[in-house]
């Protein structure tokens, strides 16, 4: 079964380029690219969370290997797009501006992004992956999105000349666009101003791969770097030059063709949990699709929440560090690395599997990413900042051992504390 839309390249019309005149119009695209860049991540890693693990929740074999392997694809995708956020606060740190790491919280109703763009927390299924499709199609390639993802109101064409100083969002129908007009707003400031005046950033404002195991994580100081940082962002997402087989668009399409199948052949295949968007309290942009009543899930949510907290408190000072010694960026990178795999994965996989309560009979908790700050995360100076960021990372510990929980849940909470402890001791050093 081959995707919506129409694979032939060219088979959309050519997008129109941003104007960029100035750095500010510069920082705000950028930092638009990293609020989609985030907001990709999150919507993946939910649909992984999503997934069914194994026979114990009712797989064949054939069909258990099956979904692990799609895991694997969804969240490899999901990592290399915390590779591309953290390329772009690279590109932010180059020109002299503070790492974004803030979003609007899920889902966006198509007001902040182009009206085209939309972003949702949807279960594993043909839906989501034709919604993934949808925002990872290359330029040129003619796709419709999945059902309830249509725009929510025709936005007028948005104006922007050379003379204007105030920064605006610019329309871009994909990712491929917004970065290649990035990468030419790069080229036309720095042989207006040169090169030397645009790149302002400290170089020890850069993440590398060395510190977080990415060859790819480049520093960015230059003209030639950026457009590597792009090139590497847009290569891995869309395809280079057309051949998006290995790109974001080609594995999900894989995924989607192979999910097809195996549900045409078995129509009772289910292979994710029956999960709903589920928060504990009202957001202050929005209300959760589901509101939680059980007493345990509403404290793993709590959890999985506080510790995606943590780890963008982490990513800001690491962005935004002045006076830290390598030694200590090293050790902010492992606490990031660590919260990522052993706080916020197993308690946004746990959080799939408990009811969201009585009112919500069958349905299980997704858990939302909530952002409790909209200006971000940023702690701006070392000592307070590691400070507040062991006291929130032993709380969180102290927290999770506290939740009345047995068999399964009690295991998973105690090795997230576990895990927090070590984190705690990493920044007491």
């Amino acid at each position: 079964m081959a995707a919506p839309g129409d694979l032939r390249p060219g088979a959309a019309p050519p997008e129109p380029p941003m104007v960029i005149e100035h750095r500010e119009a510069l920082v705000y695209q950028l930092a638009q690219a990293c609020e989609l860049e985030h907001g990709l991540m999150c919507e993946y890693l939910y649909a992984a969370f999503s997934l069914r693990r194994g026979e114990d929740e009712g797989l064949t074999p054939a069909q258990a290997e099956a979904v692990a392997r799609w895991r694997q694809v969804i969240v490899g995708i999901a990592t290399q797009e915390m590779l591309h956020l953290a390329l772009a606060n690279n590109m932010l740190a180059a020109l002299g501006a503070a790492p974004h790491l803030s979003r609007p919280n899920l889902p966006d109703r198509a007001r902040h992004y182009p009206a085209d763009v939309r972003l949702a927390f949807l279960p594993f299924g043909e839906r989501a992956l034709r919604h993934f499709l949808y925002l990872e199609r290359p330029e040129g390639m003619a796709l419709h999105d999945a059902e309830g993802f249509a725009a929510l109101e025709v936005a007028e064409p948005v104006v922007v000349g050379p003379d204007d100083i105030v920064p605006r969002g610019q329309e871009f129908a994909t990712v491929g666009h917004l970065y290649r007009s990035i990468a030419q707003g790069f080229r036309h400031l720095a042989d207006r101003m040169g090169e030397d005046r645009l790149f302002v950033g400290s170089p020890r404002a850069q993440a590398t791969g060395d510190l977080f195991g990415w060859p790819e994580l480049i520093a960015v100081t230059d003209v030639a770097s950026a457009t590597a940082a792009i090139e590497t962002i847009v290569t891995e997402g869309e395809g280079a030059q057309g051949d998006w087989r290995d790109a974001h668009f080609g594995r999900f399409l894989a995924v989607y063709e192979e999910h097809a199948a195996m549900t045409a052949a078995d129509p009772a295949f289910r292979p994710a949990r029956p999960v709903r968007p589920t928060g504990v309290r009202p957001l202050p942009d929005l209300e959760p699709e589901v509101r939680c009543t059980d007493p345990l899930t509403a404290g793993v949510l709590d959890a999985f929440n506080t510790g995606y907290e943590v780890l963008l408190q982490l990513l800001e000072r690491f962005f935004g560090h002045d006076t830290e010694s390598d030694d200590e960026l090293a050790v902010l990178a492992d606490a990031a690395v660590s919260v990522m795999i052993g706080v916020v994965a197993p308690l946004g996989d746990l959080a799939t599997t408990l009811p969201a309560g009585a009112a919500h009979p069958g349905v299980t908790a997704g858990p939302m990413f909530e952002l409790f700050y909209g200006t971000g995360y940023l702690l701006p100076r070392q000592r307070e900042a590691w400070f507040l960021l062991r006291e929130r990372t032993e709380l969180l510990a102290a927290f999770c051992r506290r939740l009345p929980a047995e068999d399964r849940p009690a295991e998973v909470l105690a090795a997230v504390a576990g895990r927090l402890d070590r984190i705690a001791g990493l920044l007491a050093r």
